[in-house]
């Protein structure tokens, strides 16, 4: 029974982007744009139609003519969208800078966890832009060049994007928390002629040096002929084991303009990499008009932010909500970066963070406000949050659970945005709608422009039943390919080998009858016991509930030609699982799924391994079960948890 935990008033409705697009809709081409769903299947079934719209209202600078739209709005890889067209993504992004009127409105405020804080207007942004980029061209960086970044989310990182992008140069970053074998994994691949670094970075209260891993990375990678370093630890950092580096502050003013190298539509933005936990990450390819298009979209109409707007999301620069933040400054707002422990130097760090900067829009992740809820955190009674408008979550599905927590202690007038879609098309397939109500447990609306279905194991498109989250069409931000992929053949073995011409997103979900979406997890960590598919999100939504439990991971293992679902949990600090807590555990599952549901064995470990971007590694977990080998543990945050689940006496009764 679907329960609405938030609905918009008119009022409400008609101040926002996705109205005003609406109404323009109904005015150019006589829809009832009111209706969302509607206005969703006319943008998948009119995309010639609906792109340039968006392009138009999103204000997007670009040359040329934008007829054709599309040379085969069916073909799907391999579309080619506005060939006519030319465009600059840094041109875009820095648009305020050339507005009078916002040119020295706050850009973007760094927030570190030990305190730190800085700022810079748009016309400063531009100003140290044109710094670095006229640096990056006197060291050869020219069109199509690959930039490498290994920086903190901080200002520097977004400046060195930006001058990277006006050169026509390929972004491509990692978070200092990675090994040495996680960078040089991803960047060797791509081959970059410039590394933009910093000396380390803080986490929880303490201070990481990687000056040592830096040295590593430039000798594994000969193609870097220079590394900018950004002293973020110390002032003036030892240089001394690196060769050909410039400091970040010593770099020279220059005279030159800052210029816009104008690029096709679909010439390569950012390199993107998958989790790399089956095996060497693979390198993503993403286009330049593809990204600005539909994060313009998806920031615009599903998230309604406007220029006035304050917008935060909590992220490193190794997950693509890092690619998908930074795009906002198209839209003229305030942008708030923040590096550490969200939970440094207390739990309520961001709550106060909301206040202090007068956050509207606060992004995170399921985790986050589970995390918040268990350490008994209640902001609606220790923090105004005046301005607090929207939250989106992801990086798992949001459970029933935590849709009430933020309600009932975070705040009640609010639209919660879960949203789910992935580093694979940098931008979601589901998303929020600020137009539409907040049903408990489920994502709000399929996103504009994407043709998504549900499909069951024979390939037919299902309502209200579970299956495979799929996309029907071309859509612009579908990735390019992967880098160094012949043939890419990689690339369609990723996505379009199940269903040929049809995109396979590997998530497992749900579309309901309203057109909303309910995710289930990833599909190939789907349980099937018995032959009955269960998604591992139904399993965590109950164990989520147990206070005396703080994380958890549920795989399937092989078990008398069978599968049997085994429960791995970690308790609170001083706690030890016995008969009561199981029981505990198995009648919860029990009394809220179905017997099915129910782990065939429970076991306490004392840690559960994640990758760097904080996505549990079931995948991983169920390898070391099973006695095979996990290729890629650089991929993961805490690689030696996996020592954990190696021989366990409990898996072999």
């Amino acid at each position: 029974m679907e329960q609405v935990l938030w609905q918009p008033d008119q009022h409400w409705i008609e101040r926002t982007n996705m109205h005003a697009f609406m109404t323009l809709v109904a005015r150019e081409y006589g829809i009832d744009a009111t209706d969302y769903a509607c206005l969703q299947r006319w943008s998948c079934e009119q995309s010639t139609r609906f792109w340039p719209l968006l392009a138009e209202f999103a204000g997007v600078q670009w040359q040329g003519e934008p007829e054709p739209v599309v040379d085969d709005a069916e073909r799907l890889p391999g579309a080619n969208w506005f060939p006519g067209i030319r465009l600059n993504f840094a041109e875009n992004l820095l648009a305020a800078a050339r507005d009078p009127q916002r040119a020295e409105a706050v850009a973007l405020v760094f927030r570190g966890e030990n305190g730190r804080r800085d700022s810079v207007t748009y016309a400063q942004l531009q100003q140290q832009v044109a710094r670095l980029a006229a640096f990056m061209a006197g060291q050869g960086v020219q069109q199509g060049d690959r930039v490498a970044a290994v920086m903190p989310n901080c200002i520097e990182t977004v400046v060195g994007m930006l001058a990277a992008t006006s050169l026509g140069a390929i972004w491509s970053s990692c978070s200092p928390d990675f090994g040495i074998n996680g960078i040089v994994d991803r960047f060797a691949q791509i081959e970059p002629s410039l590394l933009l670094a910093v000396d380390g970075y803080y986490y929880s209260g303490k201070k990481l040096d990687i000056m040592p891993r830096l040295q590593k990375v430039q000798q594994a990678i000969p193609s870097l002929r220079h590394t900018v370093l950004v002293p973020f630890l110390n002032s003036a950092p030892d240089t001394a084991g690196l060769t050909a580096v410039t400091l970040y502050p010593e770099i020279d003013d220059s005279d030159r303009p800052l210029t816009f190298t104008q690029v096709p539509f679909n010439h390569p933005l950012y390199i993107m990499y998958s989790s790399g936990t089956t095996g060497v990450p693979k390198c993503i390819v993403h286009s330049t008009g593809g990204t600005l298009l539909q994060h313009r979209k998806e920031h615009l109409l599903h998230a309604d932010l406007k220029s006035d707007d304050v917008f935060f999301y909590f992220t490193t620069c190794g997950w693509m909500m890092w690619n998908w933040l930074v795009t906002g400054l198209a839209s003229g707002a305030t942008l708030v970066l923040f590096d550490g422990s969200p939970f440094h130097p207390a739990p309520a760090a961001l709550m106060d963070m909301i206040d202090e900067e007068g956050i509207t829009l606060f992004g995170t992740s399921a985790k986050y406000l589970a995390a918040l809820e268990k350490a008994g955190l209640k902001p609606a009674q220790s923090h105004r949050l005046e301005g607090l408008r929207a939250i989106f979550s992801t990086g798992s599905p949001l459970t029933h659970e935590s849709f009430d927590y933020v309600y009932r202690d975070i705040k009640a007038d609010l639209c919660l945005s879960s949203v789910s879609g992935g580093t694979d098309i940098i931008s979601c397939f589901a998303l929020g709608n600020p137009v539409l109500p907040v049903v408990r447990g489920e994502l709000q609306c399929i996103g504009l422009g994407m043709d998504v279905h549900i499909y069951d194991e024979s390939g037919q498109p299902v309502v209200g039943q579970k299956g495979e989250l799929v996309c029907c069409r071309a859509f612009p931000s579908c990735p390019i390919g992967f880098w160094n992929d012949p043939g890419d053949e990689k690339f369609h073995s990723a996505y379009f080998e199940r269903f040929p011409g049809v995109w396979a997103h590997g998530d497992y979900g749900e579309i309901t009858e309203r057109g909303s979406m309910i995710i289930y997890g990833r599909s190939d960590a789907v349980l099937n016991p018995g032959g009955v598919r269960i998604g591992t999100a139904e399993i965590y939504r109950q164990v989520d509930q147990l206070d005396f439990i703080l994380e958890s991971v549920v795989v399937g293992q092989d078990w008398q030609d069978d599968v049997r679902v085994v429960l791995f949990v970690r308790l609170r600090d001083g706690l030890a699982l016995d008969d009561d807590n199981i029981k505990t555990i198995k009648s919860t599952i029990r009394a809220n799924t179905t017997p099915r549901h129910v782990p065939a064995k429970i076991i306490q470990v004392a840690d559960i391994p994640r990758t760097i971007s904080g996505k549990i590694a079931e995948l991983a977990v169920r390898k070391v079960i099973h006695g095979e080998a996990v290729k890629n543990t650089d991929a993961l945050a805490n690689p030696e948890s996996l020592d954990l689940y190696r021989d366990l006496a409990e898996l072999q009764d």
